[in-house]
């Protein structure tokens, strides 16, 4: 009989750890929602000034996808050749330094295939550069780790890049640049904003999973109520 105790007991402590889990993946979808209305209303935001260097210290992923603008002069450095996929296929994006009087900034300048690559030149002169804000993507891409010494780049991590062509201190967030009119390649504006959010689907797994315990542990402790009868 004791046996059967604890067996219902386990069930039950069970059943707590998966309700438990159940209200955690519910936070989680609150959480993501909310997220989701924040960069709507950031997308549909007026652009404001990129934060200068005095704000550097403070960027989070909650800055994320704001609209920025930024304006400086072209660094006279060669094109970093960010490995990337879109909709036009395999290729790269293509980040420039831009000074500005808050402090040096990567952009994005946009995208432009494999076959095209050697096509891009440095831009020059003066710029007014709008777009989306991006914190930087450290250490590399999935599975693969940035190589500076052989200029592979698999994410756009503004601090190893900053290190690898001597900039200097940069921005710890670049801009995607809206897509420029008329231009072919890089092609700005090939931002995807998509988040998943299946957290209401792993709530009601984890729920449904904790009443299967709880009815388990029921059943077990019924048993051993019939076999006393």
């Amino acid at each position: 009989m004791r046996a059967r105790w604890v067996l219902a007991g386990i069930a039950l402590l069970l059943a707590a750890v998966l309700a438990g889990l159940g209200v955690w993946q519910v936070e989680r979808r609150a959480w993501k929602l909310a997220l989701i209305d924040r960069v709507e209303a950031r997308l549909a935001a007026a652009a404001q000034p990129a934060p200068p260097r005095a704000r550097w210290a403070t960027i989070t992923d909650d800055d994320a996808y704001a609209r920025v603008t930024a304006t400086g002069t072209w660094r006279a450095a060669p094109p970093v050749f960010t490995q990337a996929v879109t909709d036009f296929g395999a290729g790269y994006w293509v980040l420039a330094p831009l000074d500005t009087a808050g402090g040096t900034l990567l952009v994005n300048r946009g995208f432009v295939p494999t076959d095209a690559r050697k096509t891009i030149t440095p831009p020059k002169g003066p710029a007014r550069v709008t777009g989306l804000l991006r914190v930087t993507e450290p250490d590399g891409g999935f599975l693969r780790d940035n190589d500076p010494a052989d200029d592979r780049w698999y994410s756009r991590d503004t601090a190893a890049i900053a290190r690898a062509r001597r900039l200097g201190p940069v921005a710890p967030y670049f801009i995607d640049a809206e897509a420029a009119p008329g231009a072919q390649w890089p092609r700005g504006g090939l931002t995807v904003v998509r988040f998943r959010n299946n957290h209401l689907v792993y709530a009601l797994t984890w729920f449904t999973l904790a009443a299967m315990m709880a009815f388990f542990a029921w059943r077990i402790a019924r048993g051993r109520g019939r076999a006393e009868r």
